[in-house]
């Protein structure tokens, strides 16, 4: 079987380099259906973004990996230009920093292709209203309109199925599962939210 941390990178090397932190607002305004049935074909998403508010903060990479049957067939990944300064706390949280971003596309430029990338899949995210208050703050950014996703939230999936943590954190549950993690990187949170959400729904209970 292969790696799919390792499937990912061979994705990535083979598509044209790029220029390449829950949020109230989606609380408050939430236009996504929750979910909690199991499904085999589904996009993780995870952004890595300027600060912790949807709307006032920007995002600054965009990470998605469509799985089929639960295999990994395609990523999505790039860092974003948010046209504001990354604050030295961010960059010191993601390894992103105000150079990284100087030349990579600004949000207006991927947002189209994005949505195209997701198609009509559920997402599944990690604590998921932070990164939907995210993807829902671009309503109407180029007049595009956001659709109504059906998401799956990993936070709330574990808290039924794990009880051996103290925390339903991504890092506490990715130890718990002996998992390599490349922390606050899109990627990286994209691949652990896979495997915690595959060992949440196959077999294990």
């Amino acid at each position: 079987m292969i790696d799919p941390s390792t499937k990912a990178i061979d994705l990535l090397q083979k598509k044209p380099k790029q220029q390449n932190w829950g949020a109230r607002r989606a609380a408050k305004d939430k236009r996504y259906k929750t979910s909690s049935e199991a499904v085999q074909d589904y996009i993780v998403l995870d952004f890595e973004t300027t600060g912790f508010r949807a709307g006032a903060d920007k995002i600054i990479q965009i990470g998605a990996i469509k799985y089929v049957n639960h295999e990994l067939e395609d990523v999505f990944n790039t860092f974003i230009n948010p046209s504001r300064h990354i604050p030295a706390s961010i960059t010191q949280l993601t390894g992103i920093s105000n150079e990284m971003v100087e030349w990579a596309p600004r949000i207006e430029q991927k947002v189209d292709e994005l949505l195209a990338f997701i198609g009509d899949l559920p997402i599944i995210a990690h604590n998921a209203s932070f990164d939907m208050g995210f993807l829902y703050a671009l309503d109407n950014i180029e007049g595009i309109k956001i659709p109504e996703y059906t998401v799956i939230d990993t936070v709330k999936l574990a808290r039924k199925k794990i009880n051996l943590t103290p925390n339903h954190k991504l890092s506490t549950l990715t130890e718990f599962l002996q998992l390599e993690h490349d922390a606050h990187d899109a990627i990286g949170d994209c691949l652990a939210t896979a495997a915690i959400y595959q060992y949440c729904t196959q077999s294990h209970f």
